[in-house]
C-alpha cells in the first residue's frame, strides 16, 4: 500500500498529515492526544484501516507543528478545517478519537457543509475548567519530565489490563525517546481542552452520527458518552454502540472497530 506522509503549509501554520487508499470518498481520521506524533506510526495506521482503502482515500491529520501559547480545541478544529482547504478535500467522512473526537465535534457543528458523516470514539462533548483527575495527573507528570511515569500511566489508563501488560516494555522504550519539547507540546494540547463544552450545540450537527464508547473507560467518564446520546437519541440518523472490556482505546484494541466504522460510513 502506498503511504504518503506530507505537510500542509499555509500562511498560518504547518501541519503533518498522512494519506493512503485509492477510494473516491474522503475519510479523515483525527487521532487522540499523544506525546509523540502519530506520523511515526503511519505503517501501523494504514494496516489497521486497510479495510477502508478501496472505497476511501484516508487522511490522518496531526496537530499543527508550532503551537500558540493558548491553543483551544476550537482552534485545533479551525486549523484542521484550514488543512482540509489547503489539501483540497471536502464531503468528508470524519472519525475522531478521544481529543480527536472533540475536534471532530467542533468541525461538524461549525462547518456542517464539510461533513457527510461523523463517527466519535471514546470522546466527550464537554470538560470543565479543571479537566479531570486523569488528565491533570498527565500534566503533572509531563511538567516533572517523568517520561516513564507518564507513558506507563497513559498506557494503564487507556488499555485493558492484559494489553497494558503486553505493551509495558514498549511503552518504556518509547518514553526514552521523548524530548522535552514534546512534553511541553503535550501539556499545551491537554491544557487546550479546559472549558471545552459543545453539549448544547450537538443538535446543530446536520449529518448522521455514530458514537462509540466503552463501559470501562478510565479516561472519559461513561456519563460523557451518554450526554451525546441524550442530545441526539431522538434522531433516526444517530447510532450508539458501547464496548465492554476494551477500555478507552477501544478504537485500537477492539477487533471489529474498523469494520463497525466502515459499515456506518458506507450505509
Amino acid at each position: 500500500m502506498d503511504i504518503l506522509i506530507d505537510k500542509v503549509k499555509n500562511e498560518q501554520f504547518e501541519m503533518n498529515f498522512l494519506r493512503f487508499g485509492k477510494g473516491k470518498k474522503n475519510l479523515v481520521i483525527i487521532p487522540g492526544l499523544s506525546v509523540q506524533s502519530v506520523m511515526g506510526s503511519a505503517d501501523q495506521i494504514a494496516e489497521a484501516y486497510a479495510i477502508m482503502t478501496d472505497e476511501f482515500t484516508v487522511f490522518v491529520f496531526d496537530r499543527r507543528l508550532d503551537l500558540p501559547q493558548v491553543y483551544t480545541v476550537k482552534d485545533m478544529a479551525e486549523d484542521t478545517v484550514k488543512a482540509f482547504q489547503t489539501v483540497g478535500i471536502n464531503d468528508v467522512y470524519l472519525f475522531g478519537a478521544s481529543q480527536g473526537g472533540m475536534i471532530a465535534l467542533e468541525i461538524a457543528i461549525r462547518h456542517p457543509e464539510l461533513v457527510k458523516k461523523i463517527a466519535l470514539g471514546s470522546t466527550t462533548p464537554e470538560l470543565g475548567d479543571n479537566l479531570n483527575p486523569v488528565t491533570n495527573k498527565w500534566i503533572c507528570l509531563a511538567k516533572k519530565k517523568d517520561k516513564k511515569g507518564l507513558y506507563l500511566d497513559f498506557g494503564e489508563k487507556i488499555y485493558p489490563p492484559d494489553v497494558f501488560e503486553q505493551c509495558k516494555d514498549a511503552l518504556i522504550t518509547a518514553a526514552n525517546t521523548v524530548t522535552d519539547h514534546e512534553l511541553e507540546r503535550f501539556v499545551a494540547l491537554v491544557e487546550g481542552m479546559r472549558g471545552f463544552n459543545v453539549t448544547n450545540q450537538l443538535k446543530n450537527i446536520q449529518c448522521p452520527v455514530l458514537a462509540i464508547g466503552a463501559y470501562d473507560d478510565k479516561v472519559v467518564d461513561l456519563d460523557m458518552t451518554m450526554k451525546i446520546a441524550e442530545q441526539l437519541n431522538a434522531r433516526e440518523d444517530f447510532e450508539l454502540f458501547m464496548y465492554k472490556g476494551f477500555g478507552h482505546a477501544a478504537f485500537d484494541t477492539a477487533p471489529d472497530y474498523r469494520e463497525r466504522l466502515y459499515k456506518f460510513f458506507l450505509k
